[in-house]
């Protein structure tokens, strides 16, 4: 079978590696639960007992790799989940089981 080339899975690979620490993982996990009013950094930060500018890093590592949307509120910064990112992303993962092998049906994903 010929590999096939793919110009976004440099991409999806960072998006993978940034939620591949178990902090970040947790606070995109609290994000989609607020999704979509998002939350303020201090109450993220709360709670999940992460230190200010711990959270800072995570929180930017996100924002690079454009799995968070941030906008300035006063003097807060408010974080949500970039859904359109996300949706892309397990588009990517689906798309060769669901249009080869079938090994994941597609009737039978369910959310929530």
């Amino acid at each position: 079978m010929a590999k096939r080339s793919d110009d976004s899975v440099p991409r999806y690979a960072d998006m993978f590696s940034a939620m591949g620490a178990e902090p970040r993982l947790r606070i995109m996990r609290l994000l989609l639960a607020a999704h979509p009013e998002g939350m303020v950094a201090g109450d993220i930060g709360a709670q999940l007992e992460i230190p200010g500018s711990t959270l800072s890093h995570h929180l930017d590592k996100l924002r690079n790799e454009e799995l968070v949307n941030v906008r300035r509120e006063g003097t807060f910064l408010r974080y949500s989940a970039n859904a359109e990112a996300l949706q892309d992303l397990l588009r990517f993962l689906f798309v060769e089981c669901c249009t080869r092998n079938r090994a994941v049906q597609p009737d039978k994903v369910t959310c929530c």
